[in-house]
């Protein structure tokens, strides 16, 4: 889905930062650990372009700081889990037909700046 599809708008929240319990050795399970996660929604924006009413758009804000809320108040084996159940918050929301969720570890591996998941899910 790299091209716009004709009648959705694309959202994109871009480098939102938490602090969250994420891996499995001892240390990673008793310190919390920067996660970076980048995320992209395509939904039909009509009637909130013809309006100009919140009511009629979907509330990014609303979704962000679910995903916040999550990722701070869990702890995570794995990278996958944790990008799946972001996922799954984001499409709960009825309006979403397509997401796509990125989230990277900084410093996972000592050579590289981050080692990252991604997981998408579309709705007919």
């Amino acid at each position: 889905m790299n091209n716009l599809t004709p009648g959705l708008a694309r959202i994109r929240i871009k480098n939102l930062r938490a602090r969250t319990y994420i891996g499995i050795k001892e240390d990673e399970i008793r310190n919390r650990q920067d996660v970076v996660v980048n995320v992209t929604i395509l939904y039909p924006a009509g009637d909130a372009v013809q309006v100009n009413d919140i009511d009629h758009a979907l509330n990014y804000r609303t979704i962000t700081k679910a995903l916040l809320q999550h990722i701070e108040d869990n702890r995570f084996a794995l990278l996958e889990r944790l990008t799946q159940e972001l996922l799954d918050i984001v499409m709960q929301h009825a309006p979403v037909r397509y997401a796509e969720v990125e989230v990277d570890k900084p410093h996972a591996l000592r050579f590289a700046d981050s080692v990252s998941i991604t997981l998408s899910q579309s709705r007919d």
